[in-house]
């Protein structure tokens, strides 16, 4: 495998399941836009990934890519919309009823309400593994159990 730097901006490459590719942009913090964008065959030209939709913002283990399981490939313009990152949610493990608000771009924590974390992403760093399965969960239409897992109780 190749030894890699994380460079905000970067696009990765997703071999999903040796059937297809996927890919992503590096962003700021550990988090990282994954496209809604899949190709049989690997691109050469990202410019189709500026109009993609994204599928989800989520950190990942900076070892997957410093040790190469996922390939830089090319460099974009980070989008506006993802120079600020979205928010992510906590909820408490002990009591269920209690819910936070975390600010990726700043650190801060503060309370939350249940209402207010709907629709956000756990605050959570992925495995590779489950990324890949949730891509791949994603474009066969099955619910991902690593998403369910993670979601609001």
């Amino acid at each position: 495998m190749t030894r890699q730097r994380i460079t905000e901006g970067s696009i990765l490459e997703i071999n999903i399941n040796d059937k297809y590719y996927c890919y992503a942009q590096i962003l700021k913090n550990a988090n990282y836009a994954f496209f809604n964008y899949k190709s049989e065959k690997k691109l050469k030209d990202f410019s189709c990934l500026t109009k993609a939709p994204i599928l989800f913002v989520v950190a990942v283990y900076k070892s997957i890519i410093t040790k190469g399981r996922w390939i830089k490939v090319g460099k974009m313009t980070i989008r506006e919309e993802l120079k600020v990152l979205p928010m992510k949610f906590i909820q408490d493990s002990l009591d269920p009823q209690r819910f936070k608000i975390y600010d990726p771009n700043t650190g801060e924590i503060k309370k939350s309400t249940r209402n207010e974390c709907v629709g956000l992403e756990c605050a959570a760093v992925w495995e590779a593994e489950h990324v890949e399965d949730r891509i791949a969960d994603f474009y066969e239409d099955k619910p991902n159990k690593w998403v369910e897992q993670l979601s609001i109780k």
